[in-house]
């Protein structure tokens, strides 16, 4: 006689069929509103961040690419656009790259700050290493990386990075 026995998982995951909608984060009628379900997808965050880290991760990273942008965007509406999608840009699959770069810069931070506080935080319950926080701190890295690429890419400027040695 045998028996096989499965206990329910231990991070739940939310599937990209679940009805159950995020909600967005706006900021404004200028800038791409940031759908938090896309978002999670994107990014590959499960059930572990739940919706009320989330929100407040995303509105902070909304927040500091928008900082990041203020003076290009305000000499842009200036010129009379009325958003981002509106500024002058190459297009691809029909959105403004403009467009496309924001959201990255935003996920890109938004993963990093989810990366750096819930770093302590294991389902297993198996005692963490240190290599694994090393692992977490470079890949917080590389995501403020690949936002910062994607705010200098809508800026016009080089994404060249010195670092003294």
């Amino acid at each position: 006689m045998s028996l096989i026995a499965a206990a329910p998982s231990l991070v739940r995951t939310t599937p990209p069929s679940d009805p159950a909608p995020l909600g967005k984060v706006t900021a404004g009628a200028w800038w791409p509103e940031i759908d938090l379900a896309a978002l999670r997808d994107a990014m590959r965050l499960d059930g572990t961040i739940t919706p009320q880290r989330l929100l407040p991760a995303v509105q902070e990273a909304v927040a500091a690419t928008i900082g990041q942008l203020a003076d290009w965007a305000k000499s842009r509406e200036e010129e009379g656009h009325a958003s981002l999608a509106a500024v002058p840009a190459l297009k691809v699959d029909g959105e403004s790259i403009n467009v496309q770069r924001f959201r990255r810069a935003v996920h890109c931070h938004a993963k990093a700050n989810l990366i750096e506080r819930y770093s302590d935080y294991d389902t297993t319950g198996r005692e963490r290493r240190k290599d694994q926080d090393e692992a977490r701190e470079d890949q917080a890295e590389h995501h403020r990386r690949d936002a910062t690429w994607a705010v200098r890419d809508i800026l016009g400027v080089s994404r060249t990075t010195v670092e003294l040695i």
